[in-house]
């Protein structure tokens, strides 16, 4: 009865890892296939990555994780817009629709705008969206926001008041869909976005990782997404001129 009684529990025990593994709030989800996945734990994972100013990134460690690490708060990379100073993008992957998930961990002291970032429908250093968490939202702080050619603007139709980043890491995920211009936001919680937002102008671009000016950690990138090509820019002017 003993045996049979230990064996039920390592059973039970055993479903039960299996159940919250499955369940995991990062875990990807599977109608759109991997285009990009990363843990950092191979030589060459920087190799992979585009940042605005070198000197910001490395492969750093979390105990005995690896991890993308911005650890300078400074860049010498200045936006020709208002708009943030430090991040990276995927090198070779534009996408159209896709669900980013991935692990972030803010390293940086408390205050309003303590932040990370993510970056997606990037085309240039004017044209892209990217997504602002924040300890507390404001017009400029906990949004997502828009890049067009000027200073970034909220496009956020619904969002939380901040978050609370700690000392831990947390599950994030965005999910894109350009037919209707719809962008959604997680923060832990897969059930419920933290923020909503709208947008058609930027229906293919590069996805990145990065702060508006402060410091962290990120890691178990996956990129589901539709993998496209860029329209050149002769084919982008001519678009340009038929939607005057």
């Amino acid at each position: 009865m003993r045996t049979h009684t230990i064996g039920l529990v390592v059973l039970l025990a055993v479903s039960a890892k299996l159940a919250s593994a499955a369940d995991t709030p990062a875990a990807p989800c599977k109608d759109l296939p991997v285009v990009f996945k990363e843990d950092f734990e191979k030589p060459g994972a920087m190799d992979k990555w585009q940042p605005m100013d070198p000197a910001q990134w490395k492969i750093g460690e979390d105990g005995e994780n690896k991890v993308l690490h911005l650890h300078k708060k400074k860049s010498a990379y200045r936006p020709k817009v208002r708009s943030p100073h430090n991040y990276a993008l995927i090198k070779d992957v534009v996408v159209s629709d896709f669900v980013l998930d991935l692990k972030m961990k803010s390293t940086h002291k408390d205050y309003g705008h303590r932040d990370l970032c993510l970056f997606f429908g990037h085309q240039d250093g004017s044209h892209f969206y990217y997504v602002h968490m924040a300890l507390k939202a404001d017009p400029h702080a906990h949004s997502v926001f828009l890049v067009n050619g000027k200073p970034r603007v909220s496009i956020a139709k619904d969002r939380t008041k901040g978050l609370v980043w700690g000392e831990k890491w947390h599950d994030v995920r965005i999910v894109r869909s350009v037919k209707d211009g719809a962008i959604k936001v997680y923060f832990d919680d897969m059930t419920k976005p933290i923020m909503i937002a709208e947008d058609k102008n930027f229906v293919w671009g590069r996805v990145g990782v990065g702060s508006f000016d402060d410091i962290g950690m990120y890691d178990q990138i996956v990129l589901r997404g539709t993998k496209v090509d860029p329209p050149k820019k002769a084919d982008k002017a001519k678009a340009k001129g038929k939607g005057k």
